[in-house]
């Protein structure tokens, strides 16, 4: 069966932990019994497929929804007013069943008939203008431009009035008067691209007849909002200009959502709509509606303290957290085949619905039984992932080696950029004579938005370490860079359950949760990472001595930001940073790139570093040297394993849906 799925394409309708976290979501919300559909758009190429060449990241469509397909054309079809025309769109329906039970729930994907892929030239390149043509072409087109952001304003809406619409029709069905929607639907806006559904809402609920103060009222009565992100740059502020051009009927209501606000309070910070004209979606979502939550204990306390304050000061009833979860059907029971088929043999099988009952595993008797198994599974996943890098990207790895992976969106603030820096120093430290226990294979994962310069940057560096090393005779013996090409869950399937080593490094403060984290932690791999994010909790429930934590706080983080304190410049000048950075571009790196690409990256690292890559580096060299020191002693290692699958109970993402409907949803 794995064989034959592997013929089958991967549908691209998500990127990132945001996708993969919708798909364990609703995944969860029907194994629990729970009636909760998902709402997005039928993505005809995804983000892009990925190709590695010359040393580089090149884009070409990801062609993954042929004509002999698996959706479901339903018979629902709404119009979409935008400022020049209206587009009618089709309704695909997926079906999601629940995890042994009758549930079945289904994920709802529009489209329009009249998209065509023809407009597609060089790469991904295709006209942004023709918007019939192009509106569900692409996930996440680019937006570095004026057109692209008026692109992304024109599927974000196309998205949220078909999914309004479809909450009113199906909610007429059963039986509401839309006076009671609110007792009929909720919608759960995650981050903040559905923002508009709220000012959609009430413009359609107006249009039937109710008066705008109760349409108000009954909007804010069934929205919640789930911030993902820390990230500036993700907490979308539109142009009003922008909104005006494309769906000039939300902008009266916008304003007067704004309008509102503004008499009730004075500080700015909370405007909807700032001085300079910009639309705060988030600050639209908290307003009006009635929860809003984190992803993480430490991301939750860092919104109501920092980033989010004035609207806590202001709401402090509606702030909540609910830890990120994973759904342990796809990343234990089917991607570990024999690992869960050896918990099931020791523990029985309760864990696939109640995943806390993994922790019997700390008192099985027979702890040298289980590490010999576990050793022996950790092998075989290993040989498996060699058989599967072979077959489809033609690398030959050791499966012998300790596998240290950091497999995620490319990004500078989760610090791909610090672990090749490690590559480097590990390099040079072979070259030096100083020979590792056993061979290391480091692998990477990941693509890199094609407008953002640094991380495409970042991939090259990766990839001509990756060739000087495999062409050095002292060090290829000892040390293995792969970059994965084209990263997916498909691969993630291969890679998670090989892995010693899970990678989780961003600059603390800036991951909001992560969930990589916990697939890694379920399937064996201890983790090396910041107090960031949701290693915060695996900290806190393996205990210190079962996870490998370095760096600044985010406490200390936060506070270099507020003053501006940090300069990259001065941890460069540190002797056993210098030779790392400067490596970057010395003539054994530069004859395998490019020289632009790698004095970019060096500048940027010496003069800037937002992220703070060179503030940790020493100390993540460090402790990833007595990482690898530890894992010789097999007998300790394995003892860290089992507390680490044993604790991982609390992160199945069931968990986290069964808190969401009981403090937010109150499904029946």
């Amino acid at each position: 069966m794995i064989e034959v799925e592997e013929v089958e394409l991967e549908p691209s309708l998500g990127n990132g932990g945001l996708g993969r976290l919708a798909a364990c979501f609703i995944d969860s919300i029907a194994t629990l019994g729970l009636n909760g559909d998902g709402v997005g758009l039928n993505y005809h190429y995804g983000l892009f497929q990925q190709v590695l060449k010359n040393n580089q990241q090149e884009t070409i469509p990801n062609a993954w929804l042929t004509e002999q397909n698996w959706l479901v054309r339903s018979s629902r079809s709404y119009q979409v007013p935008f400022a020049h025309f209206t587009l009618t769109s089709t309704l695909y329906d997926i079906d999601v069943p629940g995890y042994k039970t009758e549930t079945k729930n289904r994920l709802r994907l529009f489209d329009l008939d009249s998209v065509d892929s023809s407009i597609i030239k060089d790469g991904i390149n295709f006209d942004k203008t023709d918007i019939a043509r192009n509106l569900t072409l692409f996930l996440y087109p680019d937006d570095s431009d004026r057109q692209g952001e008026l692109l992304r304003i024109f599927q974000q809406y196309f998205m949220v009035s078909n999914g309004a619409q479809l909450i009113i029709e199906e909610a007429i069905e059963k039986g509401s008067n839309l006076h009671d929607l609110a007792d009929y639907a909720v919608v759960q806006i995650n981050d903040t691209h559905p923002s508009m559904v709220i000012p959609e809402l009430i413009r359609l609920l107006t249009a039937r007849g109710i008066e705008l103060d109760e349409a108000i009222s009954i909007v804010r009565s069934m929205t919640a909002y789930t911030n993902h992100t820390i990230l500036a740059e993700a907490l979308e502020k539109w142009p009003l200009e922008f909104l005006q051009e494309v769906v000039p009927h939300l902008v009266p209501i916008i304003e007067e959502l704004d309008r509102r606000v503004k008499a009730e309070y004075k500080d700015p910070a909370v405007q909807i709509i700032d001085e300079s004209g910009r639309v705060h979606m988030a600050h639209m979502d908290i307003h009006y509606g009635y929860s809003v939550n984190g992803v993480a204990a430490l991301h939750t306390e860092i919104l109501k303290n920092s980033e989010l304050k004035a609207f806590y000061d202001l709401y402090p009833e509606k702030f909540n957290n609910k830890t990120n979860g994973i759904t342990f059907r796809r990343w234990l029971m089917h991607a570990n085949p024999r690992l869960s088929h050896y918990l099931d043999e020791i523990l029985g099988e309760g864990w696939h619905h109640e995943a806390d009952e993994l922790e019997k595993l700390l008192s099985y008797e027979d702890k040298a039984a289980v590490k010999e198994k576990l050793e022996s599974i950790k092998a075989h996943n290993k040989r498996k992932l060699a058989r599967h890098l072979k077959e489809h990207q033609g690398v030959e790895i050791n499966p012998n080696s300790i596998f240290d992976i950091q497999i995620k969106r490319l990004h500078e603030y989760k610090r791909q950029q610090m672990n090749a820096l490690y590559v480097i120093h590990k390099y040079l430290d072979i070259k030096a004579g100083n020979i590792p226990a056993r061979p290391i294979t480091i692998f990477f994962g990941g693509k890199a938005a094609p407008a953002y310069t640094i991380a495409q940057d970042i991939i090259h560096l990766i990839l001509c370490m990756s060739e000087v090393i495999a062409n050095d005779p002292e060090v290829a013996p000892h040390l293995q860079v792969v970059m994965v090409e084209n990263y997916n869950v498909t691969a993630a399937s291969f890679l998670i359950p090989a892995c010693d080593i899970s990678e989780q490094i961003s600059l603390a403060s800036k991951e909001a949760s992560g969930t990589g984290n916990m697939k890694f932690m379920l399937n064996g791999a201890l983790t090396l990472g910041t107090m960031d994010g949701a290693n915060v909790e695996i900290a806190e429930l393996v205990g210190d001595e079962n996870i490998y934590i370095f760096g600044e706080d985010s406490e200390t983080v936060i506070d270099l930001y507020a003053k501006a304190a940090y300069k990259s410049s001065e941890f460069y000048a540190r002797k056993a940073i210098k030779p790392l950075v400067d490596f970057i571009v010395s003539d054994a790196v530069l004859a395998a790139g490019n020289k632009e690409r790698l004095e970019r990256l060096y500048n940027e690292l010496i003069n800037k570093d937002w992220f703070m890559t060179l503030l940790d580096l020493e100390d993540y060299i460090k402790v990833k040297e007595q990482m690898l020191a530890d894992y010789e002693d097999r007998d300790a290692w394995l003892d860290k394993v089992i507390v680490n699958i044993s604790k991982a109970g609390f992160f199945s993402s069931d968990r986290t849906i069964a808190q969401y409907n009981e403090d937010i949803w109150h499904l029946n």
